[in-house]
């Protein structure tokens, strides 16, 4: 992939730009007169406002576990996206994978046509079949999946959401590794970030987390990383990892 010209680079910096040159001009203006504080604050916490409620909605959606509602949200949006055909069961893919639904997930890949779009979604079917194989047993192959995530080359988008992808690709090697018991060194700090940073995949990091917790002799460290999990249905490979954890951790 050849490297993205440098206006499409400024491009995406844009919005980065305009909140740092926003952020200089009103404190100048505080710097100037004290009375322009309050004001500034009040805009500032309107402007921000939507968007902190929307992403502390949608996050706590995500952590819930709950993954029919989750994909009942995405219903209006999956059939807006190009290709239906071949993303919408995909996107019901990665829910399902993301919260350990096996043979959901298997399902609605079944479901999925493949075309062009299929190839070009190459990324995100990576993350489905590294998780998949992953829970399914497949150690080998989900490391090689990993693997080949990683060595993707990064998409064109702005700087945050490159910093997002780039840990998500680590978590998902990271996760690997753990359930293949191969963990690394700084492997439980990135999965700590990962589940931090993904709400969609935070529970799948935090059990990996926890295994890597077990293997390294810290059984104690397993009850909060598992503390406030949902009652994973049976459906779940999570029903059975959290109770196996639980049980480990207290024979370590």
């Amino acid at each position: 992939m050849p490297a993205p010209s440098r206006p499409r680079r400024f491009v995406t910096l844009l919005p980065v730009l305009a909140a740092g040159m926003s952020a200089v001009l009103a404190a100048q203006m505080i710097g100037r007169d004290r009375r322009y504080l309050a004001p500034v604050l009040i805009i500032a916490t309107l402007m921000l406002a939507p968007t902190i409620i929307g992403r502390w909605r949608t996050r706590k959606l995500l952590i819930s576990g709950d993954v029919e509602r989750v994909i009942g949200t995405w219903e209006g949006l999956i059939h807006r996206v190009p290709h239906p055909e071949t993303m919408a069961p995909l996107l019901r893919a990665t829910a399902y994978a993301s919260y350990g639904w096996i043979e959901a997930a298997r399902l609605a890949l079944k479901r999925a046509v493949r075309g062009p779009a299929w190839e070009a979604a190459v990324e995100q079917r990576l993350f489905v079949e590294t998780l998949l194989d992953t829970f399914e047993g497949d150690r080998d192959g989900a490391i090689h999946k990993a693997e080949a995530l990683a060595a993707l080359p990064m998409p064109v988008t702005g700087v945050f959401a490159h910093r997002r992808i780039k840990l998500l690709r680590r978590g998902l090697a990271a996760l690997a590794r753990a359930f293949a018991h191969t963990s690394e060194p700084g492997d439980a700090r990135v999965l700590a970030r990962a589940a931090g940073g993904s709400p969609l995949v935070h529970w799948a990091m935090r059990y990996a987390a926890a295994i890597v917790a077990v293997d390294d002799g810290r059984g104690s460290e397993v009850r909060a990383l598992l503390s406030g999990a949902p009652e994973w249905p049976k459906e779940s490979a999570f029903y059975t990892y959290h109770h196996e954890l639980l049980e480990h951790a207290e024979s370590v």
